[in-house]
């Protein structure tokens, strides 16, 4: 016999984002459950690198939903274990020639009028910034607001702070409906009801959308990261070179890269990153692999000959536009949307918690959920879910 019990909104993935979404609607005075079918952190957030960026991201309401994220991961650091290892160290972006210099230019006058800070690097002073850099970049800018967490821990940390009821390793087979109107989900093990459910189930959030008997074309997109042996911090910033910003904004399909390189507290350097749309193909990529140490060698030459200790990959929750899908769902009433970040969710996730939080309780949001609203793309209704697939 099913267990059933009743609760404010059941959070549908335990993620950073799920989690965040956790924390701030139980600091609004819900009671929430959070339901996944893996463990924290078992899908995108455990397969990334901990990105807080704001200095990938051009005027907006991205960008204005990563400044209100670094503010808020400001906050957390504070209150949070320090096994998050929160790291406020900046990112530094570099251009191989003048030309791409200017582009980089008109990039960042357009970021510090929506208030990032944005200070240009000549060429003669980036290896004040980073000793270790390759000769004969032409300049970059330095980033201060960039940061870095360690991804799973920060899902952890912030899943247990919430003190919300969890259930890991439960599948959700159903999204409950009344008249319309969504009143909880069932698992193999128990019926949860709630008047709000959240859809925060990453690259699997498209199925629980269809569950719901409605639409959201969410996508995997395929990332690598390499990781190094143990080394002295020989990489002090988040460093990536300038058309990494052009690959975050492309929709295409083909395999992309380009050299993202950063030390850890722990001494491992990450560097990344791909992206190519191959569905939830797990297999490895010798190409992917072969990029990513060329260009960062080209980038660090110190690391040319350092040994990669492992590798591993995973899927970006990609929406056709790069945005979101933060809020409630006007043709399914109780049913939220958190997901669709793409490779930014670590360090958006607090801001889409609050304001996920906000629409919940029926507070005034701290930025317009419009941009964000989670039928933009034109889908229908649709019926029941198919068999394919299943959710975080």
């Amino acid at each position: 016999m099913l267990k059933r019990h009743s609760l404010d909104a059941v959070i549908i993935g335990a993620g950073v984002v799920g989690a965040a979404c956790a924390y701030y609607a139980a600091r609004a005075g819900l009671r929430v459950a959070v339901v996944d079918r893996g463990p924290v952190a078992g899908g995108t957030t455990g397969a990334g690198e901990g990105n807080l960026l704001v200095s990938d991201k051009e005027a907006g309401p991205e960008l204005d939903l990563a400044l209100l994220s670094a503010r808020l991961w400001t906050e957390l650091a504070a209150v949070l274990p320090r096994e998050v290892e929160y790291e406020p160290k900046g990112g530094l972006v570099v251009a191989p020639d003048e030309a791409t210099v200017k582009a980089l230019r008109t990039f960042a006058e357009g970021q510090r009028a929506a208030g990032v800070d944005a200070v240009e690097v000549p060429a003669h002073a980036l290896h004040d910034l980073e000793p270790h850099l390759a000769p004969g970049l032409a300049g970059g800018f330095h980033y201060p607001q960039d940061a870095q967490v360690q991804p799973a821990q920060a899902a952890a940390r912030l899943l247990a702070a919430s003190g919300a009821e969890t259930h890991l390793g439960e599948e959700v087979t159903e999204v409950l409906l009344d008249r319309g109107a969504v009143r909880g989900v069932r698992t193999r093990s128990r019926e949860l009801l709630a008047p709000a459910v959240v859809n925060a189930a990453g690259t699997w959030g498209g199925h629980i959308a269809r569950l719901a008997g409605t639409d959201l074309p969410v996508l995997p997109r395929r990332g690598f990261v390499l990781v190094t042996e143990p080394l002295p911090r020989v990489v002090r910033h988040k460093v990536y070179a300038a058309d990494y910003i052009a690959d975050v904004a492309s929709g295409s399909a083909a395999l992309q890269s380009s050299a993202v390189v950063e030390g850890t507290p722990a001494g491992p350097v990450l560097i990344g990153a791909t992206r190519e749309r191959v569905g939830f193909d797990r297999s490895l990529s010798t190409e992917a692999l072969r990029r990513l140490a060329s260009q960062a060698a080209a980038l660090f030459p110190v690391l040319s000959d350092v040994r990669v200790l492992r590798t591993y990959h995973g899927f970006r929750p990609y929406l056709p536009d790069h945005l979101p899908a933060i809020g409630p769902d006007p043709r399914r009433p109780g049913l939220l949307h958190a997901c669709g970040h793409e490779g930014a969710g670590i360090g958006l996730a607090p801001a889409t918690g609050l304001l996920i939080a906000a629409a919940l309780t029926g507070a005034d949001p701290e930025l317009p959920l419009h941009p964000f609203r989670p039928d933009r793309f034109g889908g229908d209704e649709r019926g029941p879910a198919g068999p394919e697939g299943g959710p975080a």
